[in-house]
């Protein structure tokens, strides 16, 4: 008995090892859980800082964490009942800050709570905004400017009590390392002064030269009996284009023909008369009659031959009167043929254009406001809008006046064209390069980007790139003038800025994931 008493003891002292144990670790547990889940109170303040910490490790980088919504849809701040609710509301092309505020969730009047607010962007000094009372909310006193990328410090005053509240958020900003620009061959300037050529754009079309084209009209009628050049045929001075039978020229021709023997008729009779008259064999009224036939033939020949020659024709081959030669009054290229064979010609139409193609002119359309900025030698660059081809030029003609109905001149320029690239009737672009001014501020045109249908650059702040909208004024082919958005001294991505842009587009992708 005395060994199974012992054993007995033993297990017992055991069992009651144990659960001291088991109870030794419940407590232990309660002790954790009440330190790590304590409650909350209604008036426990919730701000940006606070939500931050909470979810830091559970957020893509550069994306704001989300805060509570208050009745407008604008961020929601809470701390001992008193309630600030913000929002940025944007109308037309500004944006303002909204408050409206509230005790134990219902809403005070606007005029109670004194508030500012403190912006801090990258590259900026700090913006301070005072609020005035609109309707049921306080307004703020200057416009927020994109992008909406900032710090905010939120400070109100009510009943005697300061109320402080922070967030932050961003937007259009991603992060690229020195070695990541590196790889990317991602270049930074640093926008400030700077020369550039201004440049006025017009468009215009490429037309005949006129002074070395000619319209060839028939001025005689007839019916066409052959054609021997097609549009687009080289041709020579003097070479026959189409050949017409013309009643009208063999009437010219008979009558030339006729003058012709009167003449020499009476230059026989003249000189029979004045060989009598010096022999003193016939009266000198003979002589003087015959004399005055001849002048009067003569007159008459001339006058048949000038017919002819202003119609272009001469006696004609052989004994074919009605035949008429057209022929081309210049070396060219034939751009307008309207004559086929059997037409039958009234002698006023065109039927042939031959133009020297070897200059043409681009002419090109002013409005009223750029008038003043064309003047006569000045230089100007031809591009074609249809395929790759410039040339350089200068103004020639710049038109007296401005069209009653489109409130346009004209302007002209000469280009060669040996290579008969400039073809008539093509549109064209030209810019036209005045004198080299100084702006205070500008940046390079590799900079330029276009986000949400805005002009902008990337501005570079340490590591960061972050969207800048500007307003842009003259331009060359260099530099571009910045009016508005950036500061001189500020740096900014310049060649394969576009890669900055991608960058900024997938991390929006992976927002929105």
């Amino acid at each position: 008995m005395t060994i199974l008493n012992k054993w007995k003891s033993f297990l017992f002292s055991k069992q009651t090892l144990l659960i001291m144990n088991v109870i030794l670790i419940g407590i232990i547990l309660g002790f954790l859980v009440l330190r790590s889940g304590p409650q909350k109170s209604e008036e426990e303040t919730i701000d940006a800082n606070s939500v931050a910490d909470r979810l830091a490790g559970h957020q893509h980088p550069g994306q704001t964490p989300e805060l509570p919504k208050g009745p407008h849809g604008g961020k929601l701040f809470t701390k001992n009942g008193y309630g600030i609710e913000i929002l940025i509301y944007q109308q037309n092309t500004t944006s303002q800050f909204r408050i409206y505020t509230y005790r134990d969730g219902k809403p005070l009047d606007p005029e109670a709570s004194l508030v500012k607010v403190e912006v801090d962007k990258l590259g900026r000094p700090t913006q301070t905004f005072h609020f005035v009372k609109e309707g049921d909310y306080l307004k703020s006193d200057a416009t927020v400017k994109e992008p909406h990328s900032f710090k905010v410090r939120v400070v109100s005053e009510y009943g005697n009590q300061t109320y402080p509240f922070s967030y932050e958020q961003i937007e259009g900003r991603v992060t690229m390392t020195g070695r990541q620009l590196t790889l990317n061959g991602v270049e930074v300037l640093t926008a400030g002064p700077a020369r550039i050529k201004s440049t006025l754009a017009l468009l215009g079309e490429i037309k005949l030269n006129a002074e070395k084209s000619v319209h060839v009209v028939p001025r005689l009628a007839g019916i066409v009996e052959s054609v021997t050049v097609n549009a687009g045929d080289q041709v020579r001075q003097g070479q026959v284009l189409a050949v017409i039978s013309s009643q009208s020229i063999a009437d010219q021709r008979s009558d030339l023909m006729a003058a012709q023997k009167r003449s020499d008729l009476a230059r026989i009779t003249y000189e029979r008369e004045k060989k009598l008259w010096e022999e003193k064999i016939s009266a000198e009224q003979d002589y003087l009659k015959a004399r005055q036939s001849l002048q009067e033939a003569e007159i008459e020949l001339q006058k048949t031959q000038q017919k002819l020659q202003s119609v272009g024709a001469g006696l004609g081959a052989g004994n074919n009167l009605t035949r008429y030669e057209i022929k081309s009054p210049i070396n060219g290229i034939i751009t307008d043929k309207q004559v086929s064979l059997g037409q039958v010609v009234n002698g006023d139409e065109n039927v042939f254009v031959v133009a020297d193609l070897s200059t043409v002119w681009a002419e090109m359309t002013i409005y009223a406001k750029d008038i003043n900025a064309v003047k006569i030698g000045q230089k100007v660059t031809v591009k074609s809008s249809a395929f790759e081809a410039q040339s350089a030029g200068t103004i020639a003609y710049v038109g007296a006046l401005v069209g009653d109905q489109t409130r346009t001149a004209m302007a002209r320029v000469i280009l060669s064209n040996p290579d008969r690239t400039w073809r008539p009737g093509l549109p064209v672009n030209i810019e036209l390069q005045s004198d080299e001014v100084a702006v205070p501020l500008a940046v390079s045109v590799e900079g330029l980007q276009t986000v949400n249908e805005n002009t902008v650059v990337f501005g570079r702040y340490g590591e960061s790139f972050e969207v800048r909208p500007i307003e842009i004024g003259r331009r060359d082919n260099k530099y571009v003038e910045v009016l508005h958005g950036i500061n001189s001294g500020e740096k900014y991505a310049a060649q394969n800025s576009y890669l900055v842009k991608a960058e900024l587009g997938k991390a929006s992708a992976s927002h929105d994931d």
